[in-house]
């Protein structure tokens, strides 16, 4: 009885080949976006669960409101692991992790060139245990007790030593400096993992926690990681860990400031710590300084709305063609009826050609992602697959291809199920073909969402071109950047001069401190010799040299950058308005700041600080992302290797290019050379909105031509159920025109409706995306009537093609057939 089922539907299927064409273009392209969004959820959410005990897995956090600024770090100072381990049993281990940068790398005791490994990380040997690295060679108890001892991943090890066996044991000179030797070598890390490391450094010996000071909340450098023991209730252990933070905080307080945290804390300041799940870390960080760049969850909201929604409209498709095309078939159901089907009967058959089409849907879907699968991942900068080996895979499919016919398929089965058989072989409509409203709807519903769309995509459009073109405070055009310039040792400056000799060459200065991205360095410093809350500012610390100014095109709000006719300018330091604010000194040139030498570990006598003068107040220049307001900012004279940014006039940079490149090949043969441009650095900034974008507008795109196909299919069957109508109406002397206006007007009606209802929630989501931005476009009013218009416009190109094309037919045959 199925088979026979299943029969018919096929036969049904190809006897109405546009039918079967616009339905199976349209589900497939439905389930197709479907299945891709969905691919990228599921891998989203995969990060961190392949680390076997990574819900046991917490990590602290630093939030401090001080000095006039408020922050939130990802890290905490590196005395904070041992003393929770050491008061809180439910700790069962701890690590700490710490970044600085990259390093240039070659195998000890060889001629070969250095090259530049950015994924480095310095860790406790305990961190291996506590994330389940899969070692291939060496011991992961010891691995990295002693000092000058590294472990590498299997990929790494090839690349130096041809093999992980060949790898244990040997030697690699790191900065041309220091000899790190091999201890082991780890399984590549998965990609999705909130951290990536090339090179595990020990922290064994680290001179920055011999020297850090013993009080917590002083110095936030170390991301600190706690594995909780087995039954250990999370909220218990934060309520516990919260506790502790704040009885040392309060030492830390009362030694530092000399009152009590309540005392403090009653200056409207604060200094806190809190706990992360590990596990939370991808999708709901909002620290901009996490180990990798992480992932948003409501990114992954908005992706499972446009997922369900282009399915739905698939979906919608189907139930809107079927029930237009259902006056066609009536006289079909009215001898079935007759000859005896049942309702369950005929529903079983409708059923069963639903379940054919998003069976062939589904196949065809599933073609078409596993296609568009390398373009979704350079677009996504995701490395997804598809999941052939996964019995949950190939479930959902089954369950998709089920759920898809059931839900396209149920309400048309039952409509042409209630057929009234008499009605139907006298050639009558049926009253249930006659009601449009659901119909009506489903169309306004198709449309509310490709509207909502194409507001999003319009509105992250002008957000990123705001982005690109707002006025900074700082020029990043023609701006061209060395990196890792301390690979010259004692030559950077002679190689800045040999540059600046390049006739395209305008001005150069060294500092390993620019606004893309921006460098993170803060310091407090206090307008007093003693430390006082009241009398502090938190600001960023960055070390220039005398061309920084002139390289960015910094503007000047009162007095001057540093000059070497003024050899006090060494203890001289230029702010930005921000930081004029907090201090809020009437006159700020002249006045005194003072900084605070070594650790915080006790009261700061006035002999601990170091006097610097103010010189200059610079106009502030976004050097955070734009998602955040402007800080305040210092900058001090002193020497600084890392970078070179050259500004430059040529036309052409690839033959200032070639020249700097032979230059730096002539100073350090032996040395990678790497540049980048400012403002392609900016761009990258803001590559996540830049893909969601992208992302937006594509899917918009699928909702938009998914929608116009069903369009299209509908428009086809209701011209033909008004054939004899509008041969008459011709008769009678009704122009083309008025009969194109006549079948696209109730269309028209339907799309302005969906835009009015589309307009106050693509308003509501958009607003909520640029309430992450402390720089922002406004949303006009002119956005949602180009998103109506566009989506009003493909909609009368669809149905007008049909309606000219049964406006232009000949009455006489229309009549006749009748």
């Amino acid at each position: 009885m199925f088979f026979n089922y299943f029969k018919i539907a096929f036969r049904q299927l190809k006897k109405n080949r546009l039918f079967s064409f616009t339905n199976i273009a349209g589900l497939s392209i439905g389930v197709a976006s479907c299945l891709l969004i969905l691919l990228f959820i599921a891998y989203e959410l995969s990060f961190d669960r392949w680390i076997p005990r990574i819900d046991q897995i917490v990590r602290p956090h630093a939030e401090i409101n001080f000095g006039g600024n408020e922050d939130a770090y990802p890290f905490v100072g590196s005395i904070v692991g041992p003393d929770a381990a050491a008061q809180l049993p439910e700790i069962e281990a701890w690590a700490r992790v710490r970044t600085y940068g990259g390093y240039l790398v070659k195998v000890d005791q060889t001629d070969q060139q250095n090259a530049l490994e950015r994924r480095v990380m310095s860790v406790d040997n305990s961190f291996l245990n506590l994330f389940s690295l899969n070692l291939l060679a060496g011991d992961p108890g010891s691995a990295l007790n002693e000092p000058n001892t590294l472990v590498i991943s299997k990929t790494t090890a090839e690349k130096y030593f041809n093999s992980v066996d060949a790898a244990l044991g040997k030697s690699l000179l790191l900065d041309n400096k220091k000899v790190w030797k091999v201890n082991g070598v780890y399984a590549d890390i998965p990609p999705t993992t909130h951290f990536q490391a090339d090179l595990l450094l020990s922290l064994a010996g680290n001179e920055e926690i011999k020297q850090e000071s013993p009080l917590w909340a002083t110095s936030n450098n170390f991301y600190t990681y706690f594995l909780l023991r087995d039954g250990v209730d999370y909220d218990s252990f934060k309520e516990k860990f919260l506790k502790l933070s704040r009885d040392k905080i309060s030492i830390t307080s009362s030694q530092l400031l000399g009152m009590s945290l309540e005392e403090f804390e009653a200056t409207g300041q604060y200094a806190r710590m809190d706990l992360d799940k590990v596990a939370d870390i991808h999708l709901y960080s909002k620290f901009g300084s996490e180990l990798t760049p992480g992932g948003n969850i409501r990114y992954i909201y908005i992706f499972g709305a446009i997922a369900l929604f282009i399915l739905l409209i698939a979906c919608i498709n189907f139930m809107n063609l079927t029930t237009a095309k259902s006056a066609q078939r009536s006289m079909e159901i009215g001898v079935r009826k007759v000859m005896g089907s049942t309702k369950q009967n005929l529903v079983t058959q409708f059923l069963s050609e639903s379940f054919l089409m998003s069976f062939i849907a589904v196949v065809i879907a599933v073609l078409i992602a596993f296609l568009a699968l390398p373009s979704f991942n350079e677009l996504t900068a995701r490395h997804i697959g598809m999941p052939w080996e996964k019995p949950l895979f190939w479930i959902s499919l089954i369950a998709g291809i089920l759920v898809t016919g059931f839900l396209a398929g149920s309400y048309p089965a039952i409509v042409l199920a209630r057929f009234d058989p008499i009605r139907a072989l006298k050639g009558q409509k049926s009253k249930a073909v006659s009601r449009i409203n659901l119909r009506s709807v489903l169309v306004v519903f198709q449309f509310m969402i490709a509207i909502v769309l194409i507001v999003g995509s319009i509105m992250i459009y002008r957000q990123l071109n705001y982005i690109q073109h707002k006025d900074l405070g700082f020029n990043k055009e023609q701006v061209l950047i060395i990196n890792n310039t301390y690979a010259l040792g004692d030559q950077v400056q002679s190689f800045k001069n040999r540059v600046l000799s390049q006739p395209s060459v305008s001005s150069a200065t060294v500092s390993s401190y620019l606004p893309v991205p921006s460098s993170y360095s803060n310091s407090t410093y206090s307008k007093s010799r003693e430390f006082r809350q009241d009398q502090s500012i938190n600001m960023q610390e960055w070390r220039v040299d005398y061309d920084y100014a002139k390289t960015l095109d910094l503007k000047m709000d009162e007095g001057r950058f540093f000059d070497q006719k003024f050899p006090t300018d060494s203890f001289g330091v230029v702010i930005n308005e921000a930081a004029a604010k907090i201090l809020n000194y009437p006159e700020p040139l002249g006045q005194k700041i003072y900084g605070i030498t070594g650790q915080l570990s006790h009261q700061p006598q006035p002999e601990d600080f170091t006097e610097y003068t103010i010189i200059g107040v610079v106009k502030d220049f976004n050097w955070q992302s734009l998602h955040d307001k402007i800080g305040a900012l210092s900058m001090f004279l002193e020497p600084s290797q890392g970078l070179v940014s050259i500004r430059y006039q040529a036309d052409d940079s690839k033959a200032l290019l070639t020249a700097i490149e032979n230059i730096w090949k002539e100073m350090a043969p032996t040395q990678p050379f790497s540049y980048r441009f400012m403002d392609e650095s900016f761009s990258r900034m803001y590559e996540a909105e830049q893909r969601i974008g992208k992302i937006a507008l594509i899917f918009a795109f699928l909702a938009i031509l998914v929608s116009c196909l069903g369009l299209f299919g509908l428009t086809h069957f209701v011209t033909e159920l008004r054939r004899k109508e509008i041969g008459i109406r011709k008769v009678l002397g009704a122009t083309t025109e008025s009969i194109v206006q006549m079948l696209n007007r109730e269309f028209i009606v339907l799309v302005l409706i969906a835009m009015v209802i589309a307009t106050p929630i693509a308003w509501y989501a958009m607003n909520r995306w640029l309430s992450d931005f402390a720089y922002r476009v406004n949303i006009s009013w002119w956005i949602f009537a180009l998103a109506g218009l566009i989506a009003l416009g493909i909609a009368l190109l669809t149905v007008s093609f049909q309606s000219l094309k049964a406006a232009l037919a000949n009455p006489v045959n229309s009549i006749k057939s009748e």
